[in-house]
């Protein structure tokens, strides 16, 4: 697949500086007190050579702590050789939490120009929706943003690759926003608005793939979901409302508020996840759906009124489930909505499992 092409940047060089120990104020004073006298001071004070003797030997200057900078003090050396060992310890520890911590790469919602405008709406900005980030950390794993990359690029070019992002992180998020193009499943646009985001299929195309092929897991959620069916071969229904006409209201103007039921089919890794067979309820922000199911691909939820499909997962990978609700948007242990911090716990052992 081709690279999507975006400008980056390098974050700037950090220049060390060195900044010189200032002068011991009590050394200074020490010198200056025991430097040469005028000579007329001196013929004025001459002594016989014993009592001379006897007041060097009583006047001889003693070096004070006050008189040492700290790190020439006993206690001083002591101090520092406990704080080095300190920040050795810390060093150690922070690097083995680092290394254990869990990384897992989110996919980057894409804003695109709008003709005309000026500052940042004239601007392709790449972000993250706030509350899916979270949901993530909130098992205690670091989360990272991915971008488009930019191999072809004139003005910043560079060498690294989607794999490259596959390689060193531990699993991928596929989030939601804008709608999957007809054009990535072969078909044709039936109403301008629903045209999609064809530059941004192709970058999670191939994002997914790269991950599928390094052996990561993958969780899709509401596009991410739609994305999975089609890069294996599915199609989708454009719009729910007009292409099933019988089917209940999937999105309206209320958002994460509008709710519905689903169920697990039997049998299905989600089924046996929550061990029971029961209705649950969701939330339900979606115009678009999965229609004729990708290759390998089994369906884990649908929806109770009208079945449409809720969830899938790819038979051949140890964990790639998208979900068509937005868990993100439920409470963890909410007395209304599934709590899917199991799904996400899932998720997050399967990464573990490719790393450890």
């Amino acid at each position: 697949m081709a690279d999507i092409k975006n400008m980056d940047t390098k974050p700037d060089a950090g220049v060390d500086s060195v900044t010189p120990d200032a002068i011991d104020p009590a050394v200074a004073v020490a010198s200056d007190s025991y430097g040469a006298q005028p000579a007329s001071a001196a013929a004025s004070t001459q002594t016989p050579l014993s009592q001379t003797a006897a007041q060097n030997q009583n006047h001889q200057p003693a070096q004070s702590v006050s008189s040492l900078k700290n790190d020439e003090a006993p206690w001083g050396q002591v101090w520092n050789l406990i704080a080095a060992r300190f920040r050795a310890l810390s060093d150690k520890a922070g690097r083995r939490m680092m290394q254990r911590t869990l990384k897992i790469g989110i996919s980057a919602r894409i804003f695109h120009p709008e003709e005309g405008a000026k500052g940042l709406r004239g601007r392709t900005l790449q972000y993250l929706e706030e509350s899916i980030a979270q949901w993530v950390m909130s098992r205690d794993v670091m989360v990272f943003m991915i971008p488009t990359v930019n191999t072809n690029g004139l003005v910043h070019p560079s060498s690294i690759r989607l794999r490259d992002y596959a390689k060193h992180l531990d699993g991928l998020v596929l989030q939601g926003g804008a709608d999957v193009s007809p054009q990535s499943y072969a078909e044709a646009v039936t109403r301008p608005e629903w045209g999609g985001d064809r530059v941004r299929d192709m970058y999670e195309l191939e994002l997914l793939h790269e991950f599928i092929e390094a052996g990561k897991p993958v969780l899709g959620v509401c596009r991410g979901c739609q994305l999975i069916n089609v890069a294996l071969g599915g199609t989708l229904y454009q719009d729910i409302a007009s292409d099933v006409p019988s089917s209940i209201t999937h999105v309206n103007e209320d958002y994460e508020r509008l709710h519905h039921a689903v169920k697990f089919p039997p049998g299905s890794s989600l089924a046996g996840l929550f061990h029971s067979e029961k209705e649950w309820v969701v939330n339900s922000i979606h115009h678009q759906a999965v229609k004729d199911l990708g290759r390998d691909l089994t369906v884990e939820a649908i929806s109770c009124d009208d079945n449409i499909i809720e969830a899938i997962r790819y038979r051949k990978a140890p964990f790639v489930m998208g979900l068509q609700w937005h868990p993100e948007f439920h409470r963890a242990s909410g007395p209304a909505l599934l709590d899917c911090t199991p799904i996400l716990d899932g998720f997050l052992q399967a990464a573990r499992a490719t790393r450890f």
